[in-house]
Parts: structure tokens; C-alpha cells; sequence
């Protein structure tokens, strides 16, 4: 290594697997979409493959300290669903790899795996292999999901286009407000023996964080009403990172709406009572796995029937750039501040 060396944490998780992966050319003709995608895409006939793998680092995306590992099991498993659903496939198979400190016993693990089986019994997938390892870094879990779709039904992120109207699935900012109130929790029952935290009337938002569900049942309604977006990503690093995602492969700008964003009661009391920005969190907390995908103008109407769907603004010309329209009219650059693991 020669000259001016560049910090991992500057460019950020996409720089760094961009900047990693752009020297490695496509030699095989079975290989439809590379890296840069919720999923890549391989092509086998009248079926397309689509894969997708996620690593988890204990201290780095959960904590066992309030993290039951059954919980964790059915999680890992379920965001790796979720990037299926965002290429408007099927999950069908994962493999489990995992790296286990000594501090854990068989029935640990088991309970991991449980969890793991609980999600794949729910959504149809078949474990099929995976590794083991010993570690001395706590439990790190690595998970590859295999599921398909039609040949050409495939949707990315590169497919939007100026008009097109944004929707996103459910609402946004309860898996970052589970998680405020599990650390705020932890760290107050430090030192204490016997604490018994009050989570109740919070039910939703620990659910959202500790046991998120993947929107399988949006695919259908799309399908059932004869809609195919044009462009989607699951959000799992916050809406603004994810609506750059889109803006950046498509090469757009967009618009969303403040006042349409949608955000579920009990994340706007907890950010009340945490004394923080309710948009901030809904834009950039991450960990929602709602689907946020684009539909052409002409499509309106049947969007507007489907439930649990909200448009939430539009796209527009690249130079225009991304933007959030305020509630008074104004604008504000949308910038990626959600979920970034090297910092």
C-alpha cells in the first residue's frame, strides 16, 4: 500500500462493496444481474435464480443482551427473505452458516435455530445447508437465501422513471423506536438486580425491532391487482438511504411528501418521549423492511385500493435531485443517514 489510504468508514458500506466489486467482470451468460441489487439475478430458462446473502456480527447488528436468540433466529432468516420479496420473487432455500464463541452451549444454538425454522415454516423455505465455526468475536451468523421468479418479471432499482409515483408498504420508524426503548432499558437496568422494564403499550414497536415479518403479502396484492412496480428495495437502512438507492441506479430525482410519510402511533409517542425529531426517525432509523417501490402514473387508481399501501410522493427529472417537501412547502435535500455498520 502506497500513498493517501482511505478510511473504510468513508465510503461506507455500498462505496466500499462498490469500490471492492467493480474490477470483477460477468464471464458467465447465466449471470443476469450482478452485484449492486436487494438480490442477484441468474437465469435458467423460463425461471430466474435470485440470491442473496446477509451478514450478522454479534455487537455490531444485535445485542444478546436484550436480544432473545429464538428472536434472532427468525430475524436473520426473515431479512434475507425480504430482499427476495424486493425483486418480486419467491424465497425458497437458505444455507446457515455460523461462527460460536465458547461462552454458548448447544441449547443456545438450538434456540438460534428455532428461530430459523419458525420463519421457514411461516414462509415456504426449505434450510438447505450452511457451515460452522468457532469464534472469538461472540456469535456471527451468515445467511444465503435462493428464491426465484419468472424470467423478466424481476423488478430493480434501476427501473424508475420521472412521474412514476412512490408507494411504500406498512409504516416507518418502529424498528428504530423498539430499538431506542430496549437500549434505554438495558441501560438502565444495569447494575440493578431483579429490574423489570414496563414495556406495556409498546408491544408494536418491540415487535417491529425484535421480530420484523418480510412483505410477502404485498407481492401478492401487487400481483392480484395486475401491478408491477418499476422499481423497488426493501427499506432495511432507512427510507432516505433507500430512495437514494433508487434515485442513484435509475438515474432520478424524487419527491416525498412529509405529511404522507407513514408513521404508527406508538412510534410518535415514543419519539415524544425520547425528545426526537419523529420524521428524522422515520426517515432514517432503518430495520422496517417494508417494501418501497415505484408504479407508473397510470397506475394510480389500483394502488389507491390496495390497503396498507401509501404513496408517499414522486419521481422526477435527475436534476432536480431528491428532496422532502415540508409541511410549510419548503424543501430538503435527502441525504443517506440511515444505517451505516463502519460507523
Amino acid at each position: 500500500m502506497t500513498g493517501q489510504e482511505t478510511e473504510i468508514k468513508d465510503l461506507g458500506e455500498f462505496g466500499l462493496i462498490e469500490r471492492l466489486t467493480k474490477e470483477f467482470p460477468i464471464t458467465n451468460k447465466e449471470t443476469k444481474l450482478g452485484v449492486g441489487d436487494d438480490a442477484a439475478v441468474l437465469t435458467f430458462g423460463e425461471k430466474d435464480v435470485l440470491v442473496t446473502t446477509d451478514l450478522l456480527l454479534e455487537g455490531i447488528h444485535f445485542d444478546l443482551r436484550y436480544v432473545p436468540l429464538q428472536h434472532l433466529g427468525y430475524k436473520s432468516a426473515i431479512v434475507n427473505f425480504s430482499d427476495i420479496y424486493a425483486m418480486n420473487g419467491t424465497p425458497r432455500q437458505i444455507t446457515v452458516s455460523i461462527g460460536v464463541s465458547s461462552r454458548f452451549t448447544v441449547e443456545h444454538i438450538e434456540q438460534l435455530y428455532a428461530g430459523i425454522r419458525k420463519a421457514c415454516e411461516i414462509y415456504g423455505v426449505d434450510l438447505v445447508g450452511g457451515d460452522t465455526s468457532a469464534s472469538v468475536t461472540g456469535l456471527v451468523i451468515s445467511i444465503t437465501c435462493m428464491g426465484d421468479v419468472a424470467s423478466g418479471e424481476e423488478v430493480r432499482r434501476s427501473g424508475a422513471k420521472p412521474t412514476d409515483i412512490i408507494c411504500v408498504s406498512g409504516d416507518l420508524g418502529a424498528a428504530f423506536m423498539g430499538l431506542q426503548l430496549l437500549e434505554r432499558e438495558n441501560s438502565v437496568a444495569a447494575g440493578q438486580k431483579d429490574f423489570q422494564p414496563d414495556f406495556s403499550g409498546k408491544e408494536y414497536i418491540l415487535e417491529r425491532q425484535l421480530k420484523p415479518e418480510a412483505r410477502r403479502d404485498v407481492i401478492t396484492k401487487l400481483k392480484e391487482k395486475g401491478i408491477k412496480p418499476t422499481s423497488m428495495i426493501d427499506v432495511s437502512d432507512g427510507l432516505s438511504s433507500e430512495l437514494l438507492h433508487i434515485c442513484k441506479e435509475s438515474g432520478v430525482g424524487c419527491r416525498v411528501y412529509e405529511d404522507k410519510i407513514p408513521i404508527d402511533y406508538q412510534t410518535a409517542f415514543m419519539a415524544e418521549e425520547f425528545n426526537m425529531n419523529l420524521v428524522t426517525a422515520a426517515m432514517n432509523g432503518g430495520e422496517d423492511y417494508e417494501l418501497l417501490f415505484t408504479v407508473s402514473l397510470t397506475d394510480h387508481e389500483k394502488i389507491e385500493k390496495i390497503e396498507g399501501i401509501k404513496m408517499i410522493g414522486y419521481i422526477t427529472e435527475q436534476g432536480l435531485g431528491a428532496a422532502l417537501v415540508t409541511r410549510d412547502g419548503g424543501e430538503i435535500p435527502i441525504k443517506a443517514q440511515g444505517w451505516n455498520a463502519f460507523n
